[in-house]
């Protein structure tokens, strides 16, 4: 049998000196008898997957609504991609794998419905209450919204899951709302989280914009990263090759490269930089976890490219406005008729501001059930 101070010293022995260890933890909010077999983030991890936020993005979009096919990404494959990536990463440069994969399965708990465009929607509504921003509101649901302990709200999280929730950051996301930082180190394991987010949202939002039709080759044609790609594929596959394969493995190779490239762009960074403990990595002003010079020029026009022709794209922001009067539509219902809201929100609304209650509970909405009670209340013969 293998115990938790046997995965602990494990862990001293294999990882990095610069690597978060489970035995090093800041702890939870609330003091918990440790688990006599899993580790600290081993048990954070556990406790994301079983929670209600988790199993929620299965029917949560990133740029294709729902209801557009089963073949698109969601929330929750795309999670499952950004911990596959991140751990890959973790692993090769020996950081701690269960802290990384634990803050990769958590990063998303705060979207909404309808991807950006639904987190824009709040975000305006709730301009001049507190504001809305997706990672400190992930951090809201770990810490108060999830029901599934007696003794205490939310799933209390180690300290180091919670600041990986809170310093998510992409090129998407927004300034967050407030002072509600969690105290710590910018930990390697958090920066590899957040650049293996970037590397699956370009992959996979390519895959999708390339599967809906919205994209084509020709729209990509002349940014290096996908001549190259195209390349590949042309050198490596046989010359009957079907459109899907062909697919799949141009965005193999984009993820490969990319993921080569982080992994030895990093590794020499951390020489350079001097970094022999968790302690000196806040000593550094910019990101340890990088990509190359070379290879981020490439990313850059690649990232425009694909801004241009799928974001852009008159389908997606017909989805993205549509998408946003339906929010809006049952924001103002609900503010203007609490009543209407479930027991456990209107009981809320007694002692708390209103508009965070209504924002509770429609930020943890699917598209699904947005979408029906949007009908509910908007179409007269939906049944209630």
């Amino acid at each position: 049998m293998i115990y938790r101070n046997e995965i602990e010293k494990k862990e001293n022995l294999i990882l990095a000196s610069y690597a978060m260890k489970s035995s090093n933890t800041r702890g939870r909010q609330y003091d918990e008898e440790e688990h006599p077999y899993r580790s600290a983030y081993q048990r954070d991890k556990d406790r994301i997957v079983y929670s209600t936020a988790f199993r929620r993005l299965e029917y949560k979009t990133q740029v294709f609504v729902n209801h557009e096919g089963d073949y698109y990404r969601t929330r929750l494959t795309h999670t499952l991609e950004v911990a596959q990536i991140a751990r890959t990463i973790a692993r090769t440069l020996k950081l701690n794998e269960d802290l990384v994969e634990a803050i990769a399965l958590a990063h998303d708990l705060g979207h909404t419905p309808f991807g950006h465009s639904g987190e824009d929607t709040l975000a305006k509504l709730m301009k001049d209450h507190g504001g809305f921003d997706h990672n400190t509101h992930g951090l809201r649901v770990v810490d108060k919204l999830e029901k599934r302990y007696p003794k205490f709200c939310g799933l209390n999280l180690s300290e180091e899951v919670r600041r990986g929730i809170i310093r998510h950051s992409t090129p998407f996301d927004q300034k967050r709302m407030g002072d509600q930082n969690v105290p710590g180190p910018n930990l390697l394991e958090i920066q590899v989280v957040n650049i293996a987010d970037e590397i699956a949202y370009d992959n996979h939002d390519l895959d999708d914009g390339l599967k809906s039709g919205l994209l084509s080759g020709k729209d990509l044609a002349g940014t290096a990263m996908w001549d190259e790609a195209v390349l590949f594929n042309e050198k490596n596959s046989p010359p009957d090759i079907d459109k899907s394969t062909g697919r799949a493995q141009i965005v193999r190779y984009l993820i490969n490269k990319q993921v080569s490239d982080i992994i030895d762009t990093s590794f020499k960074r951390i020489e350079e930089f001097g970094i022999r403990e968790v302690e000196d990595i806040d000593k550094i002003e910019e990101n340890v976890i990088a990509f190359s010079g070379e290879l981020n020029t490439k990313r850059i026009e690649f990232k425009k490219n694909l801004e241009e022709k799928l974001y852009k794209h008159y389908r997606v922001i017909k989805m993205s406005k549509k998408a946003s009067r339906f929010l809006t539509s049952l924001f103002g219902e609900y503010l203007n008729n609490p009543e209407q809201l479930p027991p456990q929100y209107l009981e809320r609304v007694k002692g708390e501001d209103k508009f965070r209650v209504i924002c509770d509970y429609m930020a943890g909405m699917t598209d699904r059930y947005a979408l029906d009670q949007y009908k509910m209340f908007f179409e007269p013969y939906e049944r209630v």
